[in-house]
């Protein structure tokens, strides 16, 4: 299962957010840095309206929703790359995930402390992405210089690691996350066995206050530190942020639904901002879903974006592979205009598709395979 690290200076709400993403009450949040020590993890739903739609239509017995893992990894001070505030325990901890949620403190408070003393979110986030980078122009350098000596004998594969790490050194040295280098598909693919930490997708979790959640989720470039995060978010990282209030979204983790519902629309919000960003977190890692339905269950199966057929029926299992025949294919929303499987046939909107159909999110698909 695919992995979303949650960084950030120490003091910006991450604990409190991983609790309201994975539902619980895992990882202590408290006004100190290094709370956290050893990363928390947890297997998160990724909210899919379309499984409750699908199940009223098929009659099904149970829901079986897509899932991910979201992992708390402890704050990063100034100075992590070298070693600060057991940066370089923390900093392995991201080496291994395959996303990272950074998430910046949006909000000013006088109970809560910040590190540095004032709320400055781009500041913050330069200081992560700062120890990320050096972190990274410490390990290029040291594959170049292991890839050197072998290139020179003519392994081909030395001579294209050192090409990329030649390729990638000045743009890391200009303290730009390796994300944005300018590189071929074959280098990008290159690229993910150096495992960078500043070559990771990122999306910016902008954590306000309670009072600032329905004005920031609706019109967020007029919340003054949020509109500063979009914009050196989409400058400088070539990535996406989205808002949330991570105290209010620890206040409905004990709630039922529909109680959680209320409550967010006395507080002018239609939608938890944890769900928006756990749906953004699941197409970050390059996933998308495709959908069973019938009386026994209905089900999201998570695929990888620009998977076909035979691959995804792999899925579930392999025989469905080895023995792939066919796809019978509707899309959701036609499937839910036309009312049923058999309505949609005679609409035409039932596909057979073979194997180089390239899948789409929201395919309802029923496989035909023989062993």
């Amino acid at each position: 299962m695919l992995q979303a690290g949650i960084v950030g200076l120490p003091n910006v709400g991450k604990s409190t957010l991983f609790n309201a993403v994975t539902r619980t009450r895992k990882a202590e949040a408290a006004n100190y840095p290094f709370c956290t020590i050893e990363p928390n993890q947890g297997v998160v739903i990724v909210p899919d309206e379309r499984l409750a739609v699908l199940s009223k239509l098929s009659g099904s017995q149970k829901l079986v929703p897509a899932a991910i893992e979201f992992v708390d990894i402890a704050g990063l001070v100034k100075g992590a790359s070298q070693g600060e505030g057991l940066g370089n325990k923390f900093l392995s901890h991201i080496r291994e995930v395959d996303a990272i949620v950074h998430v910046v403190r949006c909000f000013e408070s006088g109970d809560i402390t910040h590190v540095d003393g004032s709320v400055d979110p781009v500041r913050d986030i330069e200081v992560i992405n700062t120890e990320l980078i050096l972190a990274d122009l410490e390990a290029v350098t040291r594959r170049k210089e292991r890839c050197e000596k072998k290139a020179k004998s003519g392994d081909k594969e030395s001579k294209a690691e050192l090409a990329l790490c030649e390729k990638l050194l000045p743009h890391l040295d200009a303290m730009k996350p390796a994300l944005t280098a300018d590189l071929s598909d074959d280098e990008r693919k290159l690229m993910k066995s150096f495992f960078l930490l500043s070559g990771k997708p990122c999306i910016y979790a902008c954590n306000v206050a309670e009072a600032d959640l329905a004005s920031a989720s609706k019109e967020p470039d007029k919340h003054p530190l949020v509109s500063k995060v979009r914009e050196y978010a989409s400058h400088a990282h070539a990535a996406s942020a989205c808002v949330v209030s991570a105290a209010i979204e620890n206040e409905l983790v004990d709630l039922p639904d529909e109680d959680a519902s209320a409550y967010l629309a006395d507080l002018g919000v239609e939608d938890s901002g944890v769900n928006q960003l756990i749906k953004s977190v699941y197409s970050l890692l390059g996933l998308q879903t495709y959908l069973t339905t019938g009386e026994k269950e209905t089900r999201a199966w998570t695929i990888t974006k620009g998977m076909k057929a035979p691959q995804a029926a792999g899925v579930i299992h392999g025989d469905f592979e080895r023995g792939f025949i066919a796809a019978q294919i509707v899309s959701f929303e036609d499937l839910v205009a036309c009312g049923s499987e058999a309505k949609a046939r005679e609409a035409g909107k039932l596909r057979i598709e073979g194997k180089e159909y390239v899948m789409r999110d929201g395919d309802v698909v029923e496989w035909r395979f023989n062993v």
